[in-house]
């Protein structure tokens, strides 16, 4: 029996399905289609297009299979990592307003309960179809697949205050969130990287694209609870923390392996290198410009790998820096911009939505106020398809659910300037940022092909 050959032929990557279409209608035979044999590599790959081999030799950012048998995880830096919290019903869970969550979570968990009391008084007629029996009434609740299984299980959810948490909802965009397992699809590792409110004043998690995003590489730094989507839909975002505990918050244990800690202190002849050090050092190193060109089709298909680069310390001072500047995002200096006022209306810090310019040197925020004098560098920051700027611009704006009719409002009753200062602050993070990772050092990779 002969061995069965695959053959692949590929075309313009930005081209649309329709014109794909069009050129094999203009070939008019499949025997006249480019096709090229290929052969999958010893991970099993197929489509090995822009995979660079090298990148197999550097030391894993986490591998759930690298437990040994007494339960030591080796051969990678972080011993767990996990995706972020997805919620299935972000209208209901998030806010900008902490009384306006509450309010919204208060009326779903009484919704849902009277929905599982009706259940266990009727479960016998509906034939335990929990699809047919559930109230699909948008205005009260958003079922999904995972709810519906604690329904039907006759589970049922009380409101506590204590779990309303800040969150990273979307870069540089903090939101209050109702943590409930119940109400939470998808919890990950929470109970275990920020188990209580305590915890988020001492653990910092890293942030980074998963594999498979239909978004470029993203990195990011916060000590928040972290939402899925932290870039948006399309893209699933996994953290790595510094720090585990227990759920009480108790037994602090740190998350790097001493594996770890013993490869880079070896590799560098450096016993003063701390696991802390390794944290950003792999903080400044996933940010290089010559990694993530190099390696964009790796980071696609599997996570982050860190090289030793020529020197230790520029990368672990780096590091730490943008990851003081990220976590600390709302304490950073204002980048000074130019108010451009209308004189006929009353003094307005009110968002309802902002707008940048074409040539993306103002923002129009609101009728009142337009910003002006944004450099062009700021946009060099970018996290996902967006800039950390176009992100505020984007989140800061009043949204009304159309299922729910949830008004999200990002204006601050107690700090009415807060989100002029934010677009400031986050300026000054951007070129500082941008900054950094241009003074970065040779990371000792291979040149690219176009170089």
């Amino acid at each position: 029996m002969r061995k069965a050959k695959i053959y692949y032929a590929r075309m313009g990557e930005s081209w649309r399905k329709e014109e794909k279409y069009d050129q094999l209608e203009k070939l008019g035979q499949v025997s006249k289609v480019d096709w090229q044999e290929i052969q999958p590599n010893k991970n099993y790959v197929w489509l090995t297009n822009g995979l660079e081999d090298e990148f197999e030799q550097f030391v894993s950012i986490g591998n759930k299979e690298s437990r040994n048998q007494k339960g030591e995880v080796k051969d990678c830096i972080f011993k767990i990592f996990s995706n972020g919290l997805h919620s299935s019903r972000d209208s209901w869970v998030y806010n900008f307003n902490k009384e306006e969550l509450s309010t919204n979570i208060q009326k779903t968990i009484y919704f849902y309960n009277n929905q599982v009391n009706l259940w266990k008084q009727n479960k016998s007629k509906s034939n335990n179809n929990i699809d047919d029996f559930v109230n699909y009434d948008d205005t009260q609740i958003s079922w999904s697949s995972t709810l519906k299984i604690y329904l039907k299980r006759e589970v049922l959810s009380f409101y506590q205050e204590n779990k309303i948490r800040s969150s990273l909802y979307r870069p540089f965009c903090k939101q209050y969130l109702y943590l409930d397992d119940t109400l939470n699809d998808r919890c990950g590792q929470i109970s275990s990287v920020f188990p209580i409110a305590k915890t988020e004043k001492e653990n910092q998690i890293i942030c980074l694209t998963g594999s498979g995003s239909e978004k470029p590489f993203m990195i990011l730094i916060t000590n928040l609870i972290l939402d899925l989507h932290l870039v948006g839909a399309g893209c699933s975002t996994q953290y790595f923390s510094f720090y585990t505990y227990a759920e009480d918050g108790k037994d602090c244990q740190e998350n790097i392996t001493h594996w770890a800690l013993e490869t880079f202190q070896t590799q560098y002849q450096d016993q003063t290198i701390t696991k802390w050090d390794i944290f950003h050092y792999t903080y400044a190193v996933l940010h290089h410009p010559h990694y993530r060109q190099r390696y964009a089709a790796n980071l696609k298909r599997e996570l982050p790998r860190i090289p030793f680069a020529p020197e230790f310390w520029p990368f672990a001072t780096a590091g730490k820096h943008l990851g003081e500047i990220h976590i600390n995002y709302e304490q950073q200096p204002e980048y000074r911009l130019k108010h451009l006022e209308n004189k006929d209306l009353p003094i307005d810090w009110r968002v309802e939505k902002m707008r940048l310019s074409k040539d993306k040197t103002q923002i129009k925020y609101n009728e009142f106020l337009t910003l002006t004098g944004i450099p062009p560098e700021v946009f060099d920051y970018r996290l996902g398809n967006r800039s950390a700027l176009d992100w505020v611009i984007d989140q800061y704006q009043i949204k009304t659910d159309k299922r729910s009719g949830i008004v999200n409002d990002p204006n601050r009753l107690d700090d009415e300037e807060y989100i002029v200062r934010l677009i400031k602050q986050v300026i000054t993070i951007s070129l500082e940022t941008v900054q950094i990772v241009k003074n970065l050092p040779d990371l000792g990779l291979p040149k690219n092909k176009e170089d």
